[in-house]
């Protein structure tokens, strides 16, 4: 999807790290600690937005959380309009989901259709016993009833318009920018 000019810059590497932070400390707040969780992000960025918030938890409770990756692709309402050959990188979960407190991640949340369709992958992998939803950015403009847990920021923003979350070289995260989308 080809993405314009940047329309502004939402956080600099500094505020998505202080972002991860915070939602690290908000999850050990409202579970009581590190228990019983485990984290998946969704792939490519969720995943990656993932181990960073483990990192934190695990820097706030000297405790390692497993942490898993997880691929939608067979699992999307729209596979039939994706490319004919759709890229799959796997899921990697190396660890029960049975009775778990799952914190899935992903790093913008828009329509809510990709969560939902990672809710149900998750279902076909165990029957965990909670799962939470946790996000860098929340845009709006949902088309389901799916809302975040925990959130980096909320940002409203128009269909016309897309937000790009940065990977630095070392795996982490780095700028989030909008965009409006080209035509």
């Amino acid at each position: 999807m080809p993405i314009g000019e940047i329309k502004n810059v939402l956080m600099d590497q500094k505020t998505s790290k202080r972002a991860i932070n915070r939602i690290a400390y908000e999850i050990t707040e409202r579970n009581k600690g590190a228990g019983d969780i485990v984290i998946i992000g969704i792939q490519t960025k969720g995943a990656t937005l993932a181990y960073k918030i483990a990192e934190s938890i695990r820097d706030i409770e000297n405790v390692n959380i497993p942490v898993g990756s997880l691929d939608i692709t067979f699992y999307r309402d729209d596979l039939t309009k994706l490319d004919e050959h759709p890229v799959v990188k796997g899921s990697d979960i190396a660890f029960p989901i049975e009775g778990k407190r799952i914190i899935l991640v992903d790093d913008v949340l828009f329509s809510g259709r990709t969560i939902r369709a990672a809710i149900e992958e998750l279902f076909d992998l165990g029957r965990p016993d909670r799962i939470e939803l946790a996000v860098l950015i929340d845009r709006g403009n949902r088309e389901l009833p799916i809302s975040p847990d925990y959130t980096g920021r909320y940002v409203p923003t128009s269909r016309d318009e897309y937000i790009n979350v940065e990977i630095t070289a070392d795996n982490g995260i780095g700028r989030v920018t909008i965009h409006n989308r080209e035509a």
